[in-house]
């Protein structure tokens, strides 16, 4: 099952304010006659690569794994190897695929944890727990 990531209204405002300040410095340079340089390539990279993130951030649930991608950023986890989900809370630090805040924090293994947040957390949670019932949820 394929879960869209919740996008957040400061993450959105943020992004935009970046990708229009970035095009509006590129375009004002080529207005000025300046020529065009590399560093214009680099600023499109940066722009398209903020694109490919903010609409390419999804999470699929199979039987076996929790699949997540963010742009580039792509992995997956077993679900048997989940411990805790923990609800409503943001990471601040470490592997976060997500584009909204209070999402879940999903703890696997030993000491890894990713924050995610799909569009409803309790219908996400609720088919973690379809496949795993001993997955701990705070």
């Amino acid at each position: 099952m394929k879960f869209t990531s919740r996008k957040d209204i400061l993450l959105t405002s943020l992004l935009l304010g970046v990708i229009g300040l970035l095009v509006g410095l590129t375009f004002l340079q080529l207005y000025q006659g300046k020529e065009w340089h590399w560093a214009n390539l680099l600023v499109f990279a940066v722009i398209l690569l903020l694109l490919w993130i903010y609409f390419d951030t999804s999470y699929v649930v199979t039987k076996e794994h929790l699949i997540y991608r963010s742009g580039p950023i792509r992995g997956k986890i077993n679900i048997a190897d989940i411990i805790e989900v923990e609800a409503n809370k943001t990471l601040y630090v470490g592997i976060k695929p997500a584009l909204a805040r209070k999402g879940l924090i999903i703890k696997y293994n030993q000491y890894d944890e990713i924050y995610i947040s799909p569009n409803t957390n309790e219908s996400f949670i609720k088919k973690l727990l379809e496949l795993n019932g001993e997955i701990k949820v705070s």
